[in-house]
């Protein structure tokens, strides 16, 4: 099966006076037609980067400087502007995780849904009212012709970020984009925001790249994971393996710091471990593994050597990790195995 995105070689640096801050730096991925991906890590590792990058939407003075996203067999970084515009939106949906930023302040909630409707299908501003209230009943907005008339400023967070999907699946784009779409939300509105997008998955049948920091988001909707630090992806993997699993140290380290039901004051053996140190500046990098000052298995060879990407040999996943991967084959390129070949959590 061919993937639906595949991204070589990704870089993204923003240009300081300070200096270079490399926020993507040679980022490999792939999305296959019908899979949840999560692209997983800390704040700071350049997630929501990646993501503004595939809409070729990066903030100046950052500047994507190499590498290719490839979208249904198309190069998006070497089309016109024009061509870029109808793809957002009409083929690759997004949803951003700050709903109040998101949202434009001085128009109405159903003047922003069908705004994309109008704009994509040159649709007449009375059918596409209609399309935006049967989008609205569909993610279960409530009292959809009052909603439809409202501000942001006037719902709730968990109803923004309703808004917010609806927008993104109004021309039933073949994958969406979302970044930290349960941040800022309760519980419980956490939960229905991520069945939700389950159900509409399954009912639009679109791919979903989901980035986020919370892995239990993670093992509640992605089929894949791809874990990210410093820029860089370090592991990819199918998500029942890896959390059974992890096999670079830094996934071992999130999976530790999740707190466990099963705790009890006495119970070291499944006491949460927060993961010590920070994110590494991105404008001045350790040398060799990024990693390697906060890593517990650090060896001397850490130090000075970036590790390959490394195919390990289960032929479903790889790592770069110069411990974990060093009797395993190397491959150069992106993760190479289809969506068929993995079986699902």
């Amino acid at each position: 099966m061919e993937p639906l995105l595949r991204i070589e070689s990704l870089k993204t640096y923003f240009f300081k006076k300070e200096g270079v801050l490399r926020a993507v730096d040679d980022l490999d991925l792939e999305i296959y037609p019908g899979e949840t991906l999560a692209l997983v890590g800390e704040s700071g590792c350049g997630k929501t980067v990646t993501a503004l990058s595939i809409f070729r939407l990066v903030p100046p003075p950052g500047r994507i400087i190499g590498g290719t996203i490839e979208f249904r067999g198309h190069n998006l970084l070497s089309i016109s502007e024009k061509q870029m515009r109808s793809i957002r939106g009409k083929e690759i949906g997004l949803i951003l995780q700050d709903t109040l930023s998101a949202l434009n302040p001085v128009m109405c909630i159903g003047e922003q849904i069908s705004e994309s409707l109008r704009y994509h299908f040159s649709m007449k501003r009375k059918r596409a009212k209609l399309q935006a209230l049967e989008l609205m009943e569909r993610v279960h907005l409530p009292n959809v012709e009052m909603i439809y008339k409202s501000y942001p400023h006037q719902l709730s967070g968990g109803l923004r970020q309703r808004v917010l999907i609806a927008i993104a699946l109004a021309c039933k784009p073949a994958l969406v984009v979302a970044d930290e779409p349960t941040t800022a939300l309760d519980v419980s509105i956490q939960s229905q925001i991520l069945a939700l997008l389950k159900e509409l998955k399954e009912e639009f049948q679109i791919s979903l790249l989901l980035i986020t920091h919370n892995m239990g988001v993670v093992a509640e909707i992605a089929d894949r994971v791809a874990v990210m630090y410093a820029g860089k992806i370090v592991e990819q993997a199918a998500t029942q393996p890896l959390f059974k699993q992890p096999l670079h140290p830094y996934t071992e380290a999130l999976l530790n710091a999740i707190p466990r039901i099963e705790f009890t004051p006495n119970d070291k053996q499944n006491r949460c471990k927060p993961l010590g140190g920070n994110v590494p500046d991105l404008m001045n990098l350790p040398s060799g593994c990024a990693f390697h000052p906060r890593c517990p298995e650090a060896i001397d060879e850490c130090r000075i050597k970036i590790p390959e990407n490394i195919l390990l040999n289960s032929k479903t996943r790889t790592v770069k990790c110069l411990r974990r991967g060093k009797d395993h084959e190397k491959i150069s390129g992106v993760f190479p195995t289809a969506q068929g070949k993995y079986s699902s959590p």
